[in-house]
């Protein structure tokens, strides 16, 4: 390929479209980090429910968000040296990771529909201080599952998934393990004192509502599950977006160097 203006005019473009993708790697991969790294802790509430597919949907995006980077200096050094091997190798590899990206994004969009009130309240019914776990798997899933929603409860000063009736309507592991008139409700529902004990006990139990919850835990369980999911999957969708046409620009590329 003749080394004129247009052909260098044409470099410029698919080393600054490489330079993005670098760019846009990494931060999709600080981003997956962050989620897998679970800062809500909310994954022992996904995890009982045998569909992590999030999560799972983030550390292939940990992975892409890596390979874009390195793939993107590949991409550089073979359109600077317009090496035909070395962007032969950039786009194969860069073809599959793509699919790996398209895959993760997909998955991550999807699971907008999942997080559901009644998936999170069916679960807590059955798993919440579940005093008969069915096997070890069963038993691991329902400690976490009680550490969570006691978290949630006290630091997020919210009650069940839609309130304290949740524990009252329906029956419950933990109503099996509690008569209704000394905890109607679990103790983390009360309004707590700088020491983390019930305001006023008796209070609490009678529902008297300055001394209990009123509201609901949905918000706090959804909320970031869905932000964290929507990040993934349109973040995702970005790149694959501005990655298609530097591929379609760098096959062009690469057909025009002369053996």
């Amino acid at each position: 390929m003749a080394k004129d203006s247009g052909v260098q005019v044409f470099q410029g473009i698919l080393i600054f479209g490489n330079v993005i993708i670098a760019m846009a790697g990494m931060a999709l991969t600080a981003e997956c980090i962050f989620f897998v790294s679970d800062q809500s802790a909310l994954y022992p509430l996904l995890e009982a429910t045998d569909n992590d597919d999030i999560f799972g949907a983030a550390w292939i995006g940990i992975f892409t968000g890596i390979c874009f980077f390195v793939l993107s200096i590949v991409g550089i050094i073979g359109v600077m040296k317009s090496n035909r091997r070395m962007l032969l190798v950039y786009l194969i590899f860069m073809f599959i990771v793509y699919c790996f990206e398209v895959a993760s994004s997909i998955t991550a969009a999807t699971q907008r529909d999942f997080f559901i009130r009644n998936l999170f309240l069916k679960q807590m019914l059955e798993m919440y201080q579940n005093p008969n776990p069915i096997n070890n798997d069963q038993a691991i899933k329902s400690d976490g599952v009680t550490r969570t929603w006691n978290r949630l409860m006290l630091f997020n000063q919210c009650c069940g998934v839609n309130g304290p009736s949740d524990w009252q309507m329906y029956s419950s592991a933990f109503r099996t393990v509690n008569n209704d008139a000394d905890y109607p409700w679990p103790r983390q529902c009360c309004v707590m004192n700088p020491l983390q004990q019930p305001l006023d006990l008796n209070g609490c139990k009678l529902g008297i509502s300055s001394y209990y919850n009123s509201e609901g835990c949905y918000d706090q369980i959804a909320g970031p599950l869905m932000r964290h999911a929507w990040g993934v999957a349109w973040f995702g969708f970005a790149i694959l977006c501005w990655t298609f046409w530097v591929l379609l620009g760098s096959m062009f590329y690469w057909s025009r160097i002369e053996y």
